[in-house]
C-alpha cells in the first residue's frame, strides 16, 4: 500500500497544501487559498507598521486546500499518513484556555490586538529596544545571546509586550499566546487544553528566547522587569519544546470528517516555513538555503561539535534541533526582498490608477483590464530595461531597508535611501539600484556567517523570486561571487513540511533520511561573471558607505 503525506504551508498572502508520495517526493496534488480578509486590507495599518491577520483566513484555507488535494489525488483516506503545518513567524496570537483564538470569542471579534500579529508587524520597535537594553544591563544572563545578541520587534515577546501595554482587555482576556504554527497544529488535533500542546522548537528557540541552558523560557525575574504580566503569563506558557519529526497528536474526529480523512492521520509538531523550505531542498552542512519571496530567510545547519558554545553574532538564532533535528539550526534573513520591488511597483502604479479611475475616456471594464495588464507587466518591463543598462560605477545606489533590517544586527527602525540620482535617472535605473540593494543585503548576511566562522560551500535558492527572476539570480551570483542553484519545486516549504510529516508518521527514522528520498531536485544554476564581479565590488563599497551614513542619521 502506498503512503502519502500532506505539507500545509502558510505564507504571508496565502496557504498552500501539497499531497506527496512519501516513497519518492512526487507531488500528486496541490491547492492554494488566498486570504480574503487580508487581501481586503482588514485589521492592518501600513503607515503604523501594523499587520494583523484573522485566523478565520487560516482556518478556511486549511479546509479548502486539504479537501482539494485529497479530492484531486483520489487517494484512499487511510493512506494519508500524516500532516505537518509550517507558517511564517514570529506570528503570535492570543488564545483562550481551550485554544480558541481570542478574536473568535465574544467582545473581541473586530479587535486587531486579539488577532495574529504577523511576522512583518513592526509596532513593537520600542519594546524590542527595551528588551535589548535589559538583557545587557540587568546583571544576569543575556537571554538574547543565542538569538544573535539582538532581539527584534518581529519576535514573540516584543509583540506581546506591545499589545498588553496598549490593550488592557486583550491582556486580561488572553489565557496565553501561541505561534501561528502551534495554533494550526492545535486546531487539527482538536486539543481543548492549550497548556498540553507540544510547542514548536523552531518557534520557541528562534523567537521566544527559549534555550536548554536556562531550562526553557527566560525566568520570571527577567520578564517581570519588562512587565509584571509577562511573569504571570510565563506560568501559562511552556517549558519543554519539540522538534517537527515528532507527532503532536492525531487528526481529530471533527477535522477528519471535514477533510475526508481518518483519525489515524498523524499531525506533526509545527514548524516555520523557511525551516521547512530548507528541509525541502535537502539542507546539509556548509550549504546556505535562501527562501526568497517578500522577505528572505537564510538557513544553515551545523553539527554541535562545530558550533559548541560559540554564538553567531547578529543573526536570528541558533537552536539545537531546529531545521534538522540532531544539528544546530542557524537562521538569518532580510526584512524585505521581493517587497522592495513590489513597493516600487506600487509607487509607480498608484498615481496611474487614480488618474485612470477618474478618466471618462474609457469604460469601467476597460479601466480594470488596463490596470490588471499594468500590474502583470510592469516589473517585467522594468527588468528588461534594467538589464539593458550598462553596469558601471555611476549607477544610483540604494539600501534594502524599506522594512528595516533583520540581519545582520536587527534594527527595524532603519529606513531605506537612494543616492546618485540625476536628471538622467529613469525608473529602470532606480529599479536596477533596488535589485542591487537586495543582493548587497544578501552579501552582508553571507559575510557575517563567514566572519563568524561558519563556512559556506553552496548557496541554494528557493521561492518565487528564485524561480521567476533569472535577472535577480544572476545579479546575486555576481554580488556573492559564487554559484547558486535553484530548487525545482514550486512549494519547497510545503514539501519540507511533508518530509517532517513522513518522519513523524514513522515512515523514515530521521528527517535527513526522509529528505534523501523526498527532497526537491534542482532546475537551474547561476555562475558569477568575472567582469561584473569587479564592478559589483565597487558598488558594494558605496552601498556600505550609504548604510553607515543612514544608520548614523536614523
Amino acid at each position: 500500500m502506498k503512503n502519502y503525506v500532506i505539507g500545509l504551508d502558510y505564507g504571508t498572502d496565502s496557504v498552500r497544501a501539497v499531497l506527496i508520495d512519501a516513497s519518492n517526493g512526487a507531488e500528486l496534488a496541490s491547492s492554494v487559498h488566498w486570504y480574503a480578509r487580508w487581501k481586503a486590507g482588514k485589521y492592518c495599518n501600513p503607515a503604523a507598521n501594523q499587520f494583523r491577520q484573522h485566523p478565520l483566513d487560516h482556518i478556511e484555507g486549511l479546509e479548502s486546500t486539504i479537501k482539494a488535494v485529497v479530492r484531486e489525488s483520489v487517494v484512499a483516506p487511510e493512506t494519508v499518513r500524516a500532516i505537518c503545518v509550517d507558517t511564517t513567524g514570529s506570528s503570535p496570537i492570543a488564545v483562550a484556555k481551550n485554544g480558541t483564538p481570542l478574536c473568535m470569542t465574544p467582545g473581541f471579534e473586530e479587535n486587531p490586538n486579539a488577532m495574529m500579529v504577523l511576522w512583518k508587524d513592526h509596532t513593537a520597535i520600542a519594546e524590542a529596544a527595551e528588551i535589548n537594553v535589559l538583557a545587557k544591563t540587568w546583571g544576569g544572563e543575556d537571554y538574547t545571546k543565542y538569538e544573535g545578541g539582538i532581539y527584534s520587534s518581529e519576535w514573540f515577546w516584543a509583540k506581546i509586550l506591545h499589545v498588553i501595554r496598549e490593550d488592557e482587555a486583550v491582556r486580561n482576556g488572553a489565557h496565553t499566546w501561541v505561534e501561528h504554527c502551534d495554533l494550526m497544529t492545535n486546531i487539527l488535533i482538536g486539543n481543548n487544553d492549550i497548556d498540553s500542546l507540544k510547542r514548536s522548537r523552531c518557534a520557541a528557540g528562534h523567537k521566544a528566547m527559549w534555550h536548554e541552558d536556562w531550562d526553557g523560557l527566560p525566568p520570571n525575574t527577567f520578564l517581570e522587569k519588562l512587565h509584571p504580566h509577562l511573569a504571570e503569563l510565563r506560568g501559562r506558557m511552556y517549558q519543554d519544546t519539540f522538534t517537527s519529526d515528532l507527532a503532536a497528536g492525531n487528526l481529530s474526529a471533527a477535522w477528519a470528517d471535514k477533510l475526508g480523512l481518518t483519525t489515524d492521520t498523524v499531525i506533526a509538531v509545527g514548524t516555520f516555513d523557511a525551516h521547512a523550505g530548507a528541509v525541502g531542498v535537502k539542507v546539509e552542512e556548509h550549504s546556505l538555503v535562501r527562501v526568497m519571496g517578500t522577505s528572505t530567510c537564510d538557513m544553515m545547519v551545523a553539527p554541535k561539535a562545530v558550533i559548541g558554545s560559540n554564538t553567531v553574532r547578529g543573526i536570528c538564532g541558533q537552536v539545537d534541533g531546529s531545521i534538522l533535528p540532531g544539528m544546530i539550526g542557524l537562521e538569518a534573513g532580510q526584512s524585505a526582498f521581493g517587497d522592495v520591488l513590489a513597493w516600487f511597483k506600487d509607487v509607480l502604479m498608484g498615481p496611474f490608477e487614480q488618474l485612470l479611475q477618474s478618466s471618462e475616456s474609457i469604460s469601467g471594464e476597460q479601466k480594470q483590464r488596463l490596470i490588471e495588464e499594468m500590474e502583470q507587466n510592469l516589473l517585467r518591463k522594468l527588468t528588461e530595461q534594467a538589464e539593458a543598462i550598462s553596469l558601471t560605477e555611476n549607477l544610483p545606489v540604494a539600501l534594502d531597508w524599506i522594512n528595516g533590517r533583520r540581519t545582520p544586527d536587527a534594527n527595524q527602525a532603519l529606513k531605506s535611501a537612494i543616492m546618485g540620482l540625476s536628471l538622467g535617472t529613469g525608473a529602470a535605473h532606480i529599479f536596477k539600484a533596488l535589485v542591487h540593494a537586495i543582493c548587497f543585503g544578501s552579501k552582508k548576511i553571507v559575510d557575517r556567517f563567514e566572519d563568524e566562522g561558519v563556512k559556506i560551500n553552496k548557496v541554494v535558492g528557493i521561492g518565487g523570486v528564485a524561480r521567476k527572476s533569472p535577472y535577480i539570480m544572476q545579479t546575486l551570483a555576481n554580488v556573492l561571487n559564487r554559484p547558486i542553484v535553484v530548487a525545482a519545486s514550486d512549494y519547497a516549504p510545503a514539501l519540507g513540511a511533508a518530509i517532517y510529516a513522513a518522519t513523524a508518521a514513522g515512515l523514515y527514522p530521521t528527517v535527513l533520511e526522509a529528505s534523501q528520498h523526498m527532497a526537491s531536485r534542482f532546475e537551474a544554476e547561476y555562475f558569477p561573471q568575472a567582469e561584473q564581479v569587479a564592478v559589483f565590488e565597487k558598488l558594494m563599497g558605496k552601498y556600505e558607505g550609504l548604510g553607515v551614513f543612514v544608520e548614523g542619521k536614523t
